[in-house]
């Protein structure tokens, strides 16, 4: 038999709006995107700074980022980006809306289905640049 406090804990856990949906999952994206966008941001700002230690040294920075490993790294900034900023446009309409908690899981689909349609547009024609030596 189990207690009352048991069955509480049960359905606390049972009822929680994210537990392994939709919700959570643009929880941990969102957050996984924002710390990468953040890293990358913090690797601009030192590299930038290379330019007042040496001009050289600055263009051998530069000169490293211009291969294709850079290439398809650059395609993940960018897919980190476009999901962080819709995702973050979603966040708003389900915290400053009142009908955004009813909509947040079709919201979810909708903003995947645009990152999908961006990165479709996006990731062949600039890996077409980086693999062509356009980059």
């Amino acid at each position: 038999m189990s207690t009352t406090a048991e069955r509480e804990s049960k359905t606390k856990i049972a009822g929680t709006l994210y537990r392994g949906h939709e919700g959570m999952w643009s929880w941990v994206l969102h957050r996984i995107t924002g710390i990468a966008i953040y890293f990358f941001l913090l690797v601009h700002v030192l590299d930038t700074a290379t330019l007042r230690i040496s001009p050289e040294v600055y263009n051998g920075v530069i000169g490293a980022y211009k291969t294709p490993i850079m290439g398809i790294g650059e395609a993940g900034l960018v897919a980190a980006i476009v999901f962080h900023a819709m995702n973050g446009l979603r966040v708003i309409l389900v915290d400053s809306t009142s009908w955004g908690t009813k909509y947040q899981r079709h919201m979810f689909y909708v903003v995947l289905g645009l990152w999908t349609a961006l990165m479709i547009a996006f990731v062949p024609r600039h890996l077409m640049n980086v693999f062509s030596g356009g980059h």
